[in-house]
Parts: structure tokens; sequence; C-alpha cells
């Protein structure tokens, strides 16, 4: 299998330089790291994927049996990453896609020698001592709008995930880009994204780790980022003056300086 056109691998930047490797969260592709390439390119090589079912991403090589579980999309990663004889690599990842990166370098520690995690949620769902921002009953009905009414779900929600209402062309990107997703791979998805628990996996984390956090987050709120940070061991948690979901977006100055001065600490 080419796993470079499965997952619309895209390598760009210093060939030279140590390799960046960016990742998306879900309902998005690898187009919404475009603010932040240029920030990266000139000293790292940097590689960007979508996942299956995701952007550009070989449609044919969906299997629900593999991607109902966030292993699958980690073992894509791993192999992304062997695909390019990646070791080492730093793991920039959006959302859900931090927890796959934890999972990934827990199957493959010498591909990912480092993670950068943009608004990760390890639990979407409350539980005991946890606040994950959703209850059950949450999770159920957005699962149920979802797959009842993906176009509509997605007009709906995607600007309530963004943030930022003053500028409503950054809802309408996100919008496009979740109704631009195949629904039925997006079902699949998004039930394996928001019903994950990821929070044990936490504690594997050996690799240096930045945690980047907004100020008001619907989808991962503060008290998440704070209990990822204080999970991993030696972690550092960043709070970006920004809002929303999805800061390489709306705030990617802020996002690019926090990330390019994690990077510079790990040369």
């Amino acid at each position: 299998m080419d796993i470079r056109r499965r997952n619309n691998v895209t390598v760009t930047g210093n060939p030279q330089g140590p390799a960046v490797v960016l990742a998306h969260g879900f309902g998005c592709d690898q187009n919404m790291w475009r603010l932040t390439v240029p920030a990266l390119a000139e000293d790292y090589q940097v590689v960007l994927f979508d996942y299956v079912g995701s952007g550009r991403s070989d449609l044919s090589s969906f299997s629900v049996g593999r991607y109902t579980s966030l292993d699958g999309y980690a073992q894509d990663v791993v192999e992304v990453c062997e695909a390019l004889d990646l070791r080492g690599a730093v793991f920039v990842a959006h959302s859900v896609s931090a927890m796959i990166g934890v999972l990934a370098a827990g199957m493959a520690p010498e591909r990912i020698g480092a993670l950068v995690m943009v608004a990760p949620s390890p639990r979407y769902i409350n539980d005991n001592g946890y606040r994950g921002g959703f209850s059950a009953e949450d999770i159920d009905e957005l699962l149920d709008s979802l797959e009842s009414n993906y176009l509509g779900w997605s007009a709906a929600m995607a600007p309530v995930i963004m943030g930022n209402a003053e500028r409503p062309e950054l809802g309408e990107e996100l919008t496009n880009s979740f109704c631009a997703t195949d629904p039925e791979m997006a079902r699949v998805f998004a039930r394996t994204t928001f019903l994950s628990d990821t929070r044990d996996d936490l504690k594997t984390v050996s690799v240096p780790t930045l945690v980047l956090e907004c100020t008001q987050d619907v989808i991962a709120p503060r008290e998440v980022g704070a209990f990822v940070h204080q999970a991993i061991p030696g972690s550092t948690l960043v709070t970006l003056d920004a809002t929303g979901h999805c800061p390489h977006m709306s705030a990617p100055e802020a996002t690019n300086e926090a990330i390019t001065g994690f990077l510079a600490g790990l040369r």
C-alpha cells in the first residue's frame, strides 16, 4: 500500500531540518495548518497528512473496523512516520489528534520524540472528579444529531466549536471543512472521538510535551488542559490569548510563537 497516497502526505520546509508532523482534528484536513507552516518551513522539515476519510485521503482505504478505535488512527500516524523514515519527530496535533499522538508515541517511541497538544481532551464526558465539558446525554444528543443530519449538524456546530463569533468567516471555513468530509466516515470518526477515554494513556508519555489551551473553549475547557498537564510528567502548559477550539486558525501568531519557542528549546 502507498501510505503517502493513502494519507495524502505532503512534505515541505527545510529537508535538512528536524521533522515536525502536523496532525489535524476531527472534520478537518491538513489545510487547517496553512497559517502555521510558514512559521516552521525555514528551520524544519514539515510533514502534513490527512486521516483516511478526511481531506484528499484515499477513501477506498477506509475500514469501519480499523477506525472505530483511536488506535487505528494512531497506526496510520506510525505508518506515515515509517514511510518517511522519521525518527524523533515532533508531533504537533490539534484536538483529538493530540490523543492519537499519545497512542502513536507508545506504539513507536523511536518515531516520535516530542508532542505539542493544541486544545487536547482525553475524555469529553464528565466523570467523577473530572470535568470534560459534556454530560453523557450531551454527547448522545450530539452524535444523534450528527448521524441524522450531518450537513445540518456541521452548519450549526462548526461556528460554536470555532468560537470568535465576531469573525464569522472562521466558522464558515470550519463548516465548509466539515461538509467536505465524507458523512459516513465522519460519523465513525465522531463516535470514536467523542466516546474515547485516553486519560490513563497520558501517564505513559515520556517525551517533552507542550499543552496549549485557550482562555475559552467549549470543546476542551481549561479544567481539561490542567488535567492533561498534571497527568503528563514534566509537561509545559501554556494558556494562549485566544478563544475557541482552533487557535491555529483564529490566533495563529500566538499559537506559532508558543510552538516555535518549544521547538527551539528541543534543539
